[in-house]
């Protein structure tokens, strides 16, 4: 698997051709300018600017409250999507079996391995007749008493498919958690958040926002069914109190082991309110989707086939992903890169992820990228063809 970019430095915004924020998203301005203002108010040493540190904190919370139809005090600011995901599966405690459809990102994978040997709940891989997804009516049939939780992607990272997650959850029942990896959509394209009992997301991809600090949803429908196994001093209500430990506090505050990384959580945080400011996920997702078609059917000119070709216009995401047959996929990546149009390959397969902000002249750099490889092909089978 070749997942390598290469992207010069560019001071005024992402390249033309860059296709590849389901991997990384170039810091917005937005981000960019909140994460160097917090950080020079961290290189200070007033009191007030660690207090305003502390605010940009909480507002980043409120922020994604507004997006995720939320209270602030249930969610908390991880280090990461992955760190998220730890830390629910370490508050996951006694027995149980959590069900992850087979084809899910590692990162929705470990948590519940490692943990299922340590206090945590079995983990059980569903294989959904093939694909990468798992529909309600497999859910469905997967369900035996032990069930307690459906670890799921809110957006598949290869294919693009949007998880039905108000029909998972409705299947589940109120006994049952949905727990969601929302990193591939958040901030590409509405999502059913209202379904997730529980929910995370990093900023690093579709919001523009960079590493260090992730949203950490703790709906309090479900607060009690767990117990903050990461959560340290940060996370109760006086942490020189004794005996230990102290009560934990209120919310989803009660998993975190330490204070946020205070510029990442700026940069989240304006991070919301620019996808907000911009008409919110379903004006840019409107955006994403159109750019995205437009590229697929540029791709399918070519001749290339798409991954989960007869998916609805709601049913994916801002991600594409195409194979050249006939075509070594390292040597398809690597004309694309040579051309500027920059992609990710998985295996055979090559990832198209736009934004809102993808120029039109992208589906122009990205036919006559494989215009030429096609091209290219025609015209040496013909040279070495044999004549009469």
């Amino acid at each position: 698997m070749n997942d390598q970019i290469h992207v010069e430095p560019d001071r005024h915004g992402p390249t033309t051709g860059y296709l590849d924020h389901a991997r990384v998203g170039p810091l917005s301005r937005a981000a960019a300018a909140a994460f160097a203002a917090a950080t020079a108010s961290a290189a200070r040493s007033d009191p007030a600017d660690l207090h305003g540190l502390f605010a940009l904190a909480d507002a980043a919370r409120a922020s994604a409250a507004r997006l995720l139809g939320a209270r602030p005090h249930e969610i908390a600011i991880a280090p990461s999507t992955s760190n998220g995901l730890f830390t629910v599966a370490a508050a996951l405690s006694g027995p149980g079996t959590v069900l992850v459809p087979a084809g899910e990102f590692p990162a929705n994978q470990y948590p519940w391995l490692r943990f299922a040997d340590r206090g945590g709940p079995a983990v059980r891989f569903v294989d959904p007749d093939g694909q990468r997804h798992i529909t309600p009516a497999q859910l469905r049939r997967h369900l035996t008493p032990d069930v307690t939780a459906l670890a799921v992607s809110a957006v598949d990272s290869l294919t693009g498919h949007v998880a039905p997650l108000a029909q998972l959850k409705e299947v589940l029942g109120p006994g049952r958690l949905l727990i969601v990896d929302a990193i591939q959509g958040l901030g590409a394209v509405p999502l059913e958040a209202d379904a997730a009992d529980v929910l995370v997301s990093g900023g690093q991809k579709w919001l523009r926002a960079g590493w260090g600090a992730a949203f950490l949803l703790i709906r309090d429908r479900c607060a009690d069914r767990l117990v903050p196994g990461l959560g340290g001093w940060a996370g109760v209500e006086d942490p020189f109190a004794q005996p230990f430990p102290a009560p934990p506090l209120p919310g989803a505050a009660a998993h975190l082991a330490t204070n946020p990384d205070f510029p990442a959580a700026a940069a989240l945080g304006a991070a919301v309110e620019d996808l907000l400011d911009g008409g919110g996920p379903a004006a840019v997702g409107a955006r994403i989707r159109a750019t995205l078609a437009e590229l697929l059917d540029r791709a399918r000119g070519a001749g290339a086939d798409v991954l989960l070709d007869g998916l609805g216009p709601a049913e994916r995401a801002g991600i594409g992903t195409f194979r050249l047959p006939g075509h070594d996929p390292a040597v398809v990546h690597r004309t694309l890169e040579e051309a500027g149009v920059i992609t990710t390959r998985r295996g055979a397969w090559i990832r198209l992820s736009p934004h809102a902000s993808t120029p039109p002249a992208a589906a122009e750099l990205l036919a006559d990228a494989l215009h030429t490889l096609t091209h290219r092909t025609t015209h040496f089978q013909e040279s070495t063809c044999p004549t009469d």
